[in-house]
């Protein structure tokens, strides 16, 4: 079961991955400025049962874009996701994308059916999902032009408030050494993410394919994150699918905090499938 990485390149990019575990493939998309290590507290709970590939995203991490940064595609992301499917094997693979990896696993599922059995999108940030959905894109728009012309640490203070996190505490204690490693370095990924990434949450998934049951998409939401923007799109995006949203333990990063109960209900979902 040892980790095992490798690069694949793609148009625009040099995509980064990581494979670990027996079983059948999952594959795991981080979002947001995340990249693999956002999945090493998870990744352990289901090693036995599923073969693990974990990403960094093109522009984070170890994932290099060929040019400079630019606004973020979510089709473009979604198209990287399906040459790692092919990279590693080929589909159909089961599917966890988290938050804005969520929102690529959707369009994955959409574009590329055939290369997905079942998709988990754990609190994807939808917002034309919501009845406010022009004053939210606006103030994501506001949360990208202040960090191209200010700074990402002023722009991320707008998106907290934004998101329904400013009271956020991270969890607090002492990290394994390979996680806080993680934690740094997707630190780096902050000013990318929050001057080019807001487009990740402006795509509108294509809820008709997506309603047809093939492949199957679930929805996740955290049950701490109740009244967070992430949990309110994933609950209107469910009613759209005209489905239950599947409850994880934790809130919006439940997958790190309580990685053994959230892959516990993960694996419960894709037995069902």
């Amino acid at each position: 079961m040892t980790k095992k990485s490798d690069t694949i390149k793609v148009p625009g990019a040099q995509i980064y991955y990581e494979v670990q575990g027996e079983g059948p493939v999952l594959l795991i998309i981080p979002g947001g400025p995340s990249d693999t290590g956002a999945f090493d507290m998870l990744v352990p709970h289901l090693k036995d049962r599923y073969t693990t590939v974990v990403y960094d995203p093109r522009g984070n991490s170890r994932s290099t874009l060929d040019g400079p940064p630019e606004d973020q595609d979510v089709p473009r992301h979604a198209d990287d996701a399906r040459r790692v499917i092919e990279a590693v094997g080929g589909g159909p693979v089961h599917v966890l994308g988290s938050s804005g990896g969520a929102q690529i696993g959707l369009a994955l599922t959409a574009l590329y059916p055939e290369h997905v059995r079942t998709l988990v999108a754990h609190e994807p940030p939808c917002l034309r999902m919501l009845p406010d959905a022009d004053e939210v894109v606006e103030g994501m728009r506001e949360v990208q032009e202040t960090s191209r012309t200010t700074g990402w640490m002023a722009a991320a203070a707008i998106f907290n408030k934004l998101i329904g996190m400013e009271d956020y505490e991270p969890p607090q204690g002492e990290l394994p050494p390979e996680v806080q490693e993680g934690m740094n370095r997707m630190m780096g990924n902050m000013d990318y993410f929050f001057s080019h990434g807001m487009p990740l949450a402006f795509y509108e998934p294509e809820v008709d394919k997506l309603r047809s049951g093939t492949p199957r998409v679930v929805i996740g939401i955290g049950t701490t994150s109740a009244g967070q923007l992430a949990y309110n799109t994933g609950v209107a995006l469910a009613e759209r699918l005209g489905s239950e949203p599947a409850v994880f333990p934790g809130d919006h990063g439940g997958f790190g905090g309580e990685p053994e109960g959230f892959a516990a209900v993960l694996d419960r979902v894709l037995r069902e499938s």
